[in-house]
């Protein structure tokens, strides 16, 4: 299995280190750990039942670092009728997630939405859980998705852009994550290609997240928050 470092480039030109946006001095103990990466990978687990039946279960995934260790789990909380009725791209959902000593450090929280009808998707982010530390709110568009990363203020501070084709195979679907004037690309959000098998006969996903390691780190936790959103936006068919 490949590591975060790896689904980046050699070709492409090392992401920026600096952003602009303010730094926090006092970082939460909770989100300590999170203050130190710049990367992190996001493992679906399996669901062999989900495979076999076709029954969506609830998601529950492995977070790793650059070095391979798992350092925060998360796991969906939902309702069998919320899953047997609505899409993934639309249902309501809670990620509770966990430290490896099991304390709850943030909680993601999105309502139904109808993507059908133009209503643009939203997630918050709780951290720690009660805490409103960030929004992402899809931005309308006619092709190429596009969202807003917010504070907890409601406050634009980062844009984070897709690709217009999203079902590449044999490569890497990146979301970028960018300045607020969209000049400096800054990070992005990967959807890795997990091979024919995971591909094809289950909709467990491999994600790839990298940020600057001076970012403030409750926007660190928004952006985790964001790649949840786009899998289930995008890829959890």
């Amino acid at each position: 299995m490949s590591q975060p470092a790896d689904y980046q480039s050699e070709n492409e030109n090392p992401l920026p280190t600096q952003t602009h946006l303010p730094i926090q001095d006092n970082v939460p103990p909770h989100l300590q750990l999170l203050s130190t990466l710049d990367h992190l990978l996001v493992k679906q687990k399996i669901e062999f039942f989900e495979v076999f039946t076709g029954i969506e279960t609830c998601n529950r995934y492995e977070i790793k670092n650059k070095e391979g260790e798992v350092i925060y789990y998360a796991f969906e909380e939902d309702d069998c009728c919320s899953r047997a009725c609505y899409r993934p791209a639309d249902r309501p959902f809670d990620i509770r997630i966990w430290s490896t000593d099991k304390t709850e450090i943030i909680h993601l929280r999105r309502e139904f939405d109808c993507s059908c009808c133009g209503t643009p998707q939203m997630l918050h982010v709780y951290s720690p859980p009660g805490n409103l530390v960030g929004i992402v709110e899809q931005n309308f568009t006619w092709f190429a998705p596009s969202f807003d990363i917010q504070n907890e203020h409601g406050q634009a501070v980062l844009k984070l852009s897709g690709p217009v084709n999203r079902t590449a195979f044999f490569s890497d679907v990146d979301f970028k994550i960018k300045s607020l004037d969209k000049s400096t690309v800054v990070g992005k959000i990967s959807k890795q290609w997990g091979g024919l098998k995971r591909e094809w006969f289950t909709d467990a996903d491999l994600f790839g997240i990298s940020f600057p390691l001076d970012l403030d780190v409750r926007i660190k936790a928004v952006l985790f928050g964001a790649c949840f959103l786009i899998d289930f936006m995008f890829f959890e068919h």
